[in-house]
């Protein structure tokens, strides 16, 4: 049989266009321009997206995201302040569900520098419900008495654990201490007291609105003993 003879096939290398300085240097800069130029774009898109979250407004009422921080009295007299308070109304919670008639808060200040408290308030059977605590004052920096307190009715024995202790800010207080408005600064906590058994309906509403004006949902507040 005759030999055919197999030709190799070229090498990629022979297949290669030459190289060329000038096309790959001006392909090299095309990249690198659309890299950076890209980058800045992400970096510019990223930047308005967080500008953007941060100056949403909120959720459909408008309510805003971030409110500012709650300020309290300063100074507040503890002994003045001492003695006992009607509740006039307040953001429901889980600890008051049993109470159906009126609410009184008893403070009596010790030798210790603590703070007695005694809350008590109507069942819907007729009984009074009772459950004593223990208050503390909570220095601030700058604002010597600072109305800004921390209420335990948990054990004493348990006292060392924070978990235990309840904001109790001191928001509003009038000149003669007869009515004062107390919350938390979450904002879930919200009371308004007043030394008089039953609050005037203007005077209880402008407590409220002050509230609302501190970013409070006072749409469900209870009104007690009303």
């Amino acid at each position: 049989m005759p030999c055919r003879r197999r030709t190799a096939a070229p090498s990629a290398a022979a297949n290669r266009a030459p190289f060329d300085d000038r096309r790959t240097s001006a392909a090299i800069g095309t990249l690198a321009t659309a890299f950076v130029v890209g980058g800045v774009a992400t970096w510019i898109a990223l930047g308005a997206g967080r500008t953007a979250r941060a100056q949403l407004v909120g959720p459909a009422d408008g309510a805003p995201l971030m409110r500012a921080p709650l300020q309290v009295v300063a100074p507040v007299d503890i002994q003045r302040y001492a003695g006992i308070w009607h509740e006039q109304a307040r953001l429901p919670n889980r600890f008051q569900k049993q109470c159906a008639g009126p609410v009184t808060a008893e403070y009596l200040p010790q030798p210790d520098g603590m703070v007695q408290v005694l809350n008590r308030c109507v069942r819907p059977d007729g009984n009074f419900d009772e459950a004593v605590g223990t208050a503390r004052v909570v220095p601030v920096a700058g604002q010597p008495g600072a109305g800004r307190l921390e209420v335990r009715f948990a054990p004493s024995w348990l006292g060392w654990l924070p978990m235990v202790w309840g904001d109790y800010w001191i928001l509003k207080l009038d000149r003669d201490y007869q009515v004062a408005l107390v919350g938390t600064p979450d904002r879930e906590y919200l009371w308004v007291l007043s030394r008089a058994p039953r609050l005037e309906d203007d005077a209880l509403q402008a407590e409220l609105d002050y509230a609302a004006s501190l970013g409070f949902d006072t749409s469900k507040v209870v009104l007690t003993g009303r």
